[in-house]
């Protein structure tokens, strides 16, 4: 057993494992529990801490698809691209995985639960950002920074499409993720990926993150605030920081902070004492797939069970779940990567994605 146990510490813990982006990943998996299950405020104002929980809203999933960026570049060669061998089973096996990802998502849909689930979103954009993933960090980050500040413009014009008024509008939303529009959210994603290009773990990058990610979220939520009051509908659905809007002050404001939270959580995990502190969180964010599909299901169970309908939101907010999903979930992955190892969907998607075959040299894992 002290071998067994000291093979899976070392999995969580061991020199292999970016331990700052786990941490990230749990605090994403905690902060979208948070948006799903309690109350926040309108809109998250500094100088009012009863507004603070709104932290949550909107920026745990834009920190999520950041990450995803992330995860796609440290698999697909890290600093440097993997040649063209390797690189087509990583892109192959990215692509299984994304159609994996779309066949959960939608199952989740069909649970009722009265969530935006992210995963049908998260599938597209693995599938965007895949033929870019050849490009090393500075021409990935500038059409990241290109789209991001180009793509808010358009996006009023692209959800008044007449499609959004046909009879399946609703189930075309929820196929494609449009709450999180691939079409702004490839931003983020490609965002991750430059940063995982130009070295995640490297202390000077991890710095300029801090500086960079901090400067945007003060330049997008500053500017938002000096937006003029009174605007057509087409400005204002651009010149907004609000949530889920996907206005440029969102795509700014939001894609900074994430960043900054990111390289503070790389830059925490470099003092033993903190990482140490930090296990439970970094275990949750090594199974993050694990937590969140888990999260809905035992919400269904639990709406089935005692509302006998599970698209009734404030019911089941009226039980409190939040502590009681959000230990449980903590304490129980903590327990399973130590005792036992891979969340067991990631082993599953794993394994699934291993159906495109090898190159000589193997290429790596996605939670890794």
């Amino acid at each position: 057993m002290p071998g067994h146990f000291g093979t899976r510490w070392a999995r969580l813990n061991g020199p292999a494992r970016i331990s700052g982006v786990d941490l990230a990943r749990g605090l994403a998996v905690l902060g979208m529990f948070a948006a799903h299950l309690l109350v926040t405020a309108e809109s998250w104002v500094w100088s009012e801490p009863g507004t603070w929980l709104a932290i949550v809203d909107g920026r745990s999933s834009i920190l999520f698809a950041t990450l995803a960026g992330v995860s796609i570049g440290l698999v697909t060669g890290g600093r440097t691209p993997l040649g063209p061998e390797q690189m087509n089973v990583a892109r192959g096996r990215l692509a299984m995985r994304a159609g994996v990802l779309w066949v959960l998502g939608i199952l989740l849909i069909l649970t009722g639960v009265p969530v935006y689930v992210i995963l049908p979103a998260y599938a597209i954009l693995f599938l965007i950002v895949l033929p870019l993933t050849g490009l090393k960090a500075g021409p990935v980050l500038w059409t990241a920074a290109v789209l991001g500040i180009v793509m808010p413009f358009i996006q009023p014009l692209l959800d008044r499409l007449p499609i959004w008024q046909g009879p399946f509008a609703l189930e075309l939303d929820a196929a494609i993720g449009w709450h999180y529009p691939f079409t702004v959210w490839v931003a983020f994603v490609l965002a991750g990926l430059g940063i995982a290009r130009a070295g995640v773990t490297r202390l000077s990058v991890q710095i300029r993150m801090l500086a960079i990610g901090a400067a945007l979220a003060a330049i997008g939520y500053g500017l938002a605030e000096l937006s003029p009051p009174a605007m057509n509908e087409y400005w204002l659905a651009v010149w907004t920081s609000e949530p889920h809007s996907a206005g440029i002050w969102e795509v700014i404001g939001s894609g900074g902070f994430v960043i900054a939270v990111l390289a503070l959580c790389l830059l925490m995990c470099r003092i033993p004492m903190l990482k140490a502190v930090t296990l439970p969180l970094r275990a949750t964010g090594a199974m993050p797939l694990t937590a969140y599909v888990m999260q809905l299901l035992v919400w269904t169970a639990i709406a089935v069970w005692v509302l006998n309908d599970t698209g009734n939101l404030f019911g089941f907010r009226e039980l409190d779940p939040f502590w009681p999903l959000t230990l449980g979930t903590i304490i129980g992955c903590t327990l399973w990567a130590l005792l036992i190892g891979r969340g067991p969907l990631e082993w599953a998607l794993e394994r699934t994605s291993r159906i495109v075959r090898s190159a000589p040299s193997q290429v790596g894992r996605l939670d890794e």
